[in-house]
């Protein structure tokens, strides 16, 4: 996927923003109810997304992979349908959606460690003659 970083740090900011305002909302009108889904909103939509992303920066022969863009997509499908599924969950309506979020977020973490496994932390290759370059560092 081209530019994967950069589609995992706009998520980001975007899910950040939706926060923000929620949180606000929430201020405004003393009723902190939904605050568990508004925290996973902040936690898998602005944490999460940043941390992949800073990966994906940092290991661009991961961030090219096909695998990546599945991980956006999916760790983006976790926040969709996990936030209000929890405030589905909370307001007595259906747990189905928080169920559904939940194991797609434990799908993602653990893309995540498969990508981290198989593609290490940093450039895969040492460029000619370049002495300050990150080398790959894979799991053993």
């Amino acid at each position: 996927m081209k530019n994967t970083p950069k589609m995992f740090f706009a998520a980001a900011a975007l899910f950040a923003l939706c926060g923000m305002v929620w949180g606000i909302q929430m201020s405004a009108t003393h009723d902190h109810s939904l605050s568990p889904a508004h925290g996973h909103l902040n936690l898998i939509g602005f944490v999460m997304m940043s941390v992949f992303g800073t990966y994906y920066a940092l290991t661009p022969d991961a961030g090219r992979s096909r695998t990546a863009g599945f991980h956006f997509v999916l760790n983006t499908a976790t926040v969709l349908v996990l936030t209000p599924g929890i405030a589905l969950a909370i307001s007595g309506q259906t747990e189905v959606l928080a169920q559904i979020g939940s194991v797609l977020a434990v799908l993602s973490m653990a893309l995540f460690g498969f990508v981290v496994l198989r593609y290490g932390v940093g450039h895969a290759s040492i460029e000619a003659g370049s002495d300050n370059s990150m080398t790959s560092q894979p799991a053993e």
